[in-house]
C-alpha cells in the first residue's frame, strides 16, 4: 500500500508545497493553500488538452517567401516558412554575415520589414559591409544582444525576417556569460518562441567547433526548424542543409565569392568541368549526387612508374578504400598490371564525395591512364563497382542521367534501368562500350 503524504495547493495558481506557506510564491495571493493529499491529487487531476485524432487536423501548405537568391531558397526548399527558425553555421569569414545582408537588402528593397541584431560587429562595421555589397533597403538595426530585448522588438516591429548575428553574443537571463552552453540553449529557445509568436522568419547565425560543427549545445539544433553549413570548396562557397523541417535533408547550394558577394552558380556541373582538359588519358566525367543534388564531375586518375618497393595509391576527395577496392577488381578481373605503378586518383574541384556512384569512373579514368586511352568526348558513367567485377545499381539513376543529358552529355553508360542509358552489367562490358575493344578476362 502506498503511503498517503500531505501536500499544500495553492487554489489561485495550484503552486504546491511541502508546507502551507502565508503568501504564494509564484502568484502572490495570501493564505491560498489548501491541505490535500498525493491520493486526492491524482483522483482530481484532469487532462490539460483534449486529444485530436490525425485524420480530423485540416493540412495545409506553409506560405513561403523567396529570399531573392535561387541557390539559398533551393536549400531551404523554396524560401523563408513564415515563423520557421534556421540555424546558419560555418567558419569565420566564410560569407554568412554577406550572404544574410544581401537577403536583407533583397527583402527590404521588395518592402518588408527586416531586422538585423549586430551582436559581434558595431553598426558601422555592418554598414562598411552594405556598402561594398551596394546595399540600398533600409534595414533596421540593433545592438541589444538581449533575448528579452529582441523578442520585444519582434512583438513591436513584427518584421518579415529577423537576423541575429550571432547566436553566441545573446545575453538570456542575469546569470551566466553569452556564448556559455546554458546562455546559447536558454537563447535559442527564446527566441525561437518569440519568432512563432510573432510569425516572423528567424536566421540564427552559429559559430562553429574545431572539427566544423555547430558549436554549442545539440539540444540547440533540435529547438531550430533547419540547420545549414556554410563550407568552403576550391573557390566556390557549398550551403548544405543537415536538418530541414520544410524541405528536403541534403540539398546542396553553389555559389561564387565575388566582389559584389555571394553569386549563385545556377550550373554547378558546368563550372566545375569548365576547366577539364580536353583528350587527356585518365579523365573521366562522372554523374553523381552529392546529397540531393545531381553534379557531373571530373574524376582524373594517373599512373606512373613507382621507384619504391611498394606502390602509392593516392585518393583525393573520395573513398581510399573504395578505391582500393577498384583496383582490386582491375587487376583481378582485367588482368590489369598495376604491381609496379603508383596510383593517384582525384576528384577535380576540391569536393569531397562518398558516392559508390563513382566506382564505375574511377575504374575507366585507371584504365584509361594505364592503357594511355582518352575517353572519348561526350560520355558520362556511373555505377557501383563489386568484387566480382559487376557493375551495381545506384540511387536516382535517372536524376544523374537527366543532368547529363542537361549539359549537353550524348552518351551515358550506366547500371541497367536508366532510361536513355546504354546498360552495362560488367566492368569489362563498359571498357569495351567505352573504347570498342574487348577487355582481358
Amino acid at each position: 500500500m502506498a503511503r498517503v503524504t500531505t501536500q499544500f495547493k495553492c487554489s489561485s495558481c495550484g503552486y504546491t508545497a511541502a508546507k502551507s506557506l502565508g503568501r504564494c510564491p509564484t502568484c502572490s495571493a495570501w493564505n491560498s493553500f489548501e491541505e490535500i493529499s498525493n491520493v486526492a491529487a491524482k483522483r482530481s487531476y484532469l487532462p490539460s488538452a483534449a486529444l485530436v485524432r490525425l485524420s480530423s487536423v485540416a493540412s495545409q501548405t506553409e506560405p513561403r517567401v523567396s529570399s531573392g537568391i535561387t541557390e539559398l531558397d533551393r536549400v531551404l526548399g523554396g524560401g523563408w516558412v513564415a515563423g520557421g527558425v534556421v540555424l546558419l553555421g560555418g567558419e569565420p569569414g566564410i560569407g554568412k554575415s554577406t550572404l544574410l545582408l544581401q537577403v536583407a537588402d533583397h527583402l527590404a528593397q521588395s518592402g518588408e520589414s527586416v531586422l538585423y541584431v549586430a551582436g559581434e560587429e558595431s553598426l558601422e562595421q555592418v554598414r562598411l559591409r552594405a556598402d561594398r555589397l551596394s546595399v540600398s533597403g533600409d534595414i533596421l538595426m540593433t545592438r541589444d544582444i538581449t533575448a528579452d530585448g529582441i523578442s520585444a522588438l519582434l512583438e513591436a516591429e513584427r518584421p518579415k525576417l529577423c537576423i541575429v548575428d550571432s547566436i553566441q553574443t545573446i545575453q538570456a537571463g542575469e546569470t551566466g556569460s553569452p556564448g556559455g552552453l546554458a546562455q546559447v540553449r536558454e537563447a535559442a529557445a527564446r527566441l525561437t518562441r518569440a519568432a512563432k509568436e510573432t510569425g516572423c522568419s528567424m536566421v540564427l547565425v552559429g559559430h562553429v567547433t574545431k572539427d566544423g560543427s555547430v558549436a554549442g549545445p545539440k539540444v540547440m539544433e533540435h529547438i531550430v526548424d533547419a540547420v545549414l553549413m556554410l563550407e568552403s570548396v576550391g573557390n566556390y562557397r557549398m550551403l548544405r542543409s543537415t536538418k530541414n523541417r520544410f524541405g528536403n535533408v541534403g540539398e546542396l547550394g553553389v555559389f561564387d565569392m565575388q566582389e559584389q558577394g555571394l553569386v549563385a552558380v545556377d550550373n554547378p556541373s558546368s563550372a566545375f568541368l569548365a576547366e577539364r582538359p580536353i583528350g587527356a588519358p585518365g579523365s573521366v566525367i562522372a554523374a553523381t549526387m552529392d546529397g540531393q543534388r545531381p553534379l557531373l564531375l571530373e574524376v582524373q586518375a594517373l599512373a606512373a612508374k613507382t621507384p619504391y618497393p611498394a606502390p602509392k595509391r593516392v585518393a583525393v576527395g573520395l573513398d581510399a578504400r573504395r578505391v582500393d577496392v577498384v583496383l582490386a577488381v582491375l587487376e583481378r578481373r582485367l588482368e590489369l598490371s598495376l604491381g609496379g605503378l603508383d596510383i593517384y586518383v582525384n576528384l577535380a574541384g576540391g569536393l569531397k564525395v562518398l558516392d559508390p556512384g563513382l566506382d564505375l569512373a574511377i575504374a575507366l579514368a585507371v584504365y584509361s591512364a594505364v592503357m594511355m586511352k582518352p575517353v572519348p568526348e561526350g560520355i558520362a558513367v556511373f555505377g557501383e563497382v563489386g568484387l566480382a567485377g559487376e557493375v551495381r545499381s545506384v540511387s536516382q539513376p535517372n536524376r544523374r542521367a537527366a543532368e547529363a543529358t542537361r549539359i549537353g552529355i550524348g552518351r551515358i553508360i550506366a547500371p541497367p534501368g536508366v532510361q536513355a542509358g546504354s546498360s552495362v552489367t560488367m566492368v569489362r562490358d563498359a571498357v569495351q562500350m567505352t573504347w570498342g575493344v574487348k577487355a582481358k578476362v
